[in-house]
């Protein structure tokens, strides 16, 4: 990279005011040191540490990933190379007792990206899956975003309770199969578009939005028990699909958990869709088993328990939508 960026870098690292602070940042103050990352060429870095206050590293090495060694410094920098380069697995440790560190990473291919890393009072671990460093391996990058996908539909309440929903209202395996293919669809559509940057959509919104699906789910549930039908009954799919584009855009925000450069976004965009798609059928097997148990044990309450569900969903729902209307005023 340029001397003249590089200095651009630090000026700007040094003037502008990064922790909201009306004073001048001094590391006996805030806790908080500064450290530059730079990509000076393939598999070669330069790190900087900006406060002068900051003890020395006197083996580079031992903060490092350990296939990385050192070279020959720089004036006020540390060099070095990693076989193969630096990626979204490594993290590099700093023996520090500090608050924490705002590193600021430029990568080989121009981009700029910075983070906060929070201290544990010994050592500030700096993961660069939050600095947008490269995936170490097509395998590496699958395993990473199948489990991140898992992890979001697994932990992600609404997004179970929107299926669960879909599940009650359905009769018929064919049914439940073109249902969740459309609602597989749906998001998997506005989950590229969003991570893409192709129709970016604020997130408070479509909170509201998926509390709303929730909500109108357990009431066509509850319709439906009462001997009406309606579209939802009819072209479940329909309904499937709309509200199916929501939910994508509720899943987009789980992918900024992790940074990517944008040439492994495509890969990990896959990935992570497969694992939600993985948990999703986990977690409908589930459902189906638990639904086949109760009915071999507890059939004439079958319906009864149906409708306490759709009452329990559309509370919950409801509760989603109250506490989530709020963010709308400050978007």
């Amino acid at each position: 990279m340029p001397n003249n960026t590089k200095q651009l870098l630090v000026f700007l690292f040094l003037s502008v005011g990064i922790f909201n602070t009306s004073t001048a940042h001094d590391i006996d103050v805030t806790g908080v040191a500064r450290i530059l990352l730079y990509e000076e060429q393939s598999n070669e870095y330069q790190l900087s540490i900006v406060d002068q206050q900051v003890p020395p590293i006197y083996n580079i090495e031992n903060v490092l990933p350990d296939r990385c060694e050192s070279l020959e410094p720089s004036r006020f920098s540390y060099r070095f190379s990693c076989q193969p380069a630096l990626n979204i697995d490594d993290t590099i440790a700093f023996p520090w007792g500090f608050e924490g560190v705002v590193v600021v990473a430029q990568w080989l291919d121009g981009s700029n990206v910075s983070a906060y890393f929070p201290g544990d009072g010994n050592f500030v671990d700096v993961p660069l899956s939050q600095l947008n460093a490269g995936a170490a391996s097509i395998l590496s990058l699958a395993k990473t975003y199948l489990e991140l996908g898992a992890e979001h539909i697994l932990f992600g309440i609404d997004h179970l309770l929107f299926v669960l929903g879909l599940l009650l209202l359905l009769k018929g395996f064919w049914v439940v199969i073109q249902t969740i293919t459309a609602f597989t669809v749906a998001h998997s559509i506005t989950l590229a578009f969003a991570v893409l940057g192709i129709f970016p959509i604020p997130n408070p919104p479509i909170e509201v939005l998926i509390a709303l699906s929730i909500v109108f789910l357990a009431r066509e549930i509850i319709v439906g028990h009462s001997g009406k039908r309606t579209l939802a009954h009819s072209r479940p799919w329909i309904i499937a699909f709309v509200f199916g584009l929501f939910h994508g855009f509720g899943f987009a925000g789980a992918l900024g958990e992790l940074g990517l450069r944008d040439a492994d976004i495509p890969m990990a965009l896959l990935f992570f869709n497969l694992g939600v798609e993985a948990g999703q059928v986990a977690f409908i097997f589930v459902l189906i088993t638990a639904y086949h148990l109760c009915r071999r044990l507890l059939k004439d309450l079958i319906p009864s328990i149906q409708r306490g569900l759709a009452y329990g969903l559309g509370g919950i729902a409801m509760f989603w939508f109250l506490e989530r209307l709020p963010a709308l005023v400050i978007i």
